[in-house]
């Protein structure tokens, strides 16, 4: 059996990866791990000021915890020091308000998908 080992990532050490919505808007994400046991996915999310998904499923759940600016969602609006839970299921949208970036700490329960209420979004 191979040794277990634990994951450590500096924010000085982060791969960030750049991302378009399919608002064709940027956002950047840093994935952090991506455990292999469970599918469980966390990543450091930056939404650019007015980036916000367009409205959205998964079959996992997910939450976010707001480092800085403003996590706007389907909601509410959640500040710095907010953990936002999104059930797996249900129908949302979240992002940045107008104003300023926002920066989380996405989480996910299992393996990531994500799946758009239009159609048109989910095609490749």
């Amino acid at each position: 059996m191979a040794e277990k080992k634990i994951h450590v990532v500096h924010k000085d050490e982060r791969k960030w990866e750049n991302e378009v919505s399919k608002l064709g808007k940027p956002m950047k994400c840093a994935p952090l791990i991506n455990d292999e046991d469970t599918g469980m996915l966390v990543k450091y999310a930056v939404y650019f000021a007015g980036t916000v998904t367009p409205e959205h499923t998964h079959h996992c759940a997910h939450g976010m915890y707001v480092v800085s600016g403003t996590l706007h969602t389907s909601f509410g609006d959640y500040g710095p020091g907010s953990f936002v839970w999104f059930p797996e299921g249900i129908v949302a949208y979240h992002g940045a308000g107008d104003a300023e970036d926002a920066e989380c700490v996405f989480i996910t329960n299992k393996p990531f998908d994500i799946i758009y209420e239009n159609p048109e979004f989910n095609e490749e």
